[in-house]
């Protein structure tokens, strides 16, 4: 007999595994009608819609293994890293989705927020805080917008030897900014960043790459810690902020 598996599990959403089949259940019925319709539309392998009806969406295990895992070392060959890379581009050249993505004042607001919060529960030390809010200013530049996954963690690419089998979890695809998607793919492991370029095969920014990954760590860590989650794990988004001079 098949068993259940609570793959993750918060107020926001859930994801059961049985068997080869995953259930997403999200109480945001617009972000599972996001990933419908951006599965479509990317120039990428993604799991099969099984069935959607809301607020339940079925999907089809991907085969493979999860490129990585925060706060884990990766058992993926550079190659498999360069081969995210090159699929990565692919999405980028892609035409934009038909919905709108958030603008840079937009962002820099939502991250002035969470970082008064961090300071003033001290979740943080402030000097933390502002080292990694002034490294974040590099992102927040302006940007040509491209097919962005928007949540692309390496355990969001599965991988088969030095093969993409595909990418899951495209709730928060929108037009944005590139070096996003590499910051969040290479997030934790920053060792990897060279291969990713490699196989990206464009001129990226490293200076605004580390400015995506303080960001993303400062706007993580709130949302973790409300929900039940542990961003002082070893190697995750306090580690990061921490690791920056």
């Amino acid at each position: 007999m098949e068993e259940v598996e609570v793959v993750v599990a918060h107020r926001e959403r859930a994801t059961l595994r049985v068997g080869d089949v995953f259930l997403k259940v999200d109480a945001d019925r617009a972000r599972s009608d996001v990933e419908v319709a951006a599965m479509a539309l990317a120039p990428l392998p993604t799991p099969r819609v099984l069935w959607h009806r809301a607020p339940v969406l079925a999907l089809a295990a991907l085969p493979g293994t999860a490129l990585g895992r925060l706060g884990q070392p990766s058992s993926a060959p550079p190659q498999a890293w360069a081969a995210a890379g090159a699929a990565v581009r692919r999405l980028h050249e892609a035409p934009l989705p038909p919905w709108p993505g958030r603008d840079p004042q937009e962002i820099a607001s939502d991250l002035d927020r969470e970082c008064a919060w961090l300071t003033s529960r001290g979740v943080l030390p402030a000097d933390l805080v502002v080292r990694n809010r002034r490294v974040a200013e590099t992102a927040l530049r302006g940007w040509a917008p491209v097919f962005t996954h928007g949540d692309l963690q390496s355990s969001h690419v599965f991988v088969r030897g030095e093969e993409v089998t595909g990418v899951i979890d495209w709730s928060e695809a929108a037009p944005g900014d590139a070096a996003f998607d590499l910051a969040v793919l290479t997030l934790g492991h920053e060792e990897h960043l060279e291969d990713v370029l490699a196989g990206y095969g464009s001129p990226v920014d490293r200076d605004v790459v580390r400015g995506w990954w303080s960001l993303r760590s400062l706007s993580a860590v709130p949302w973790l810690v409300r929900h039940g989650f542990d961003p002082f794990a070893p190697g995750c988004e306090v580690d990061v902020l921490k690791a920056v001079v």
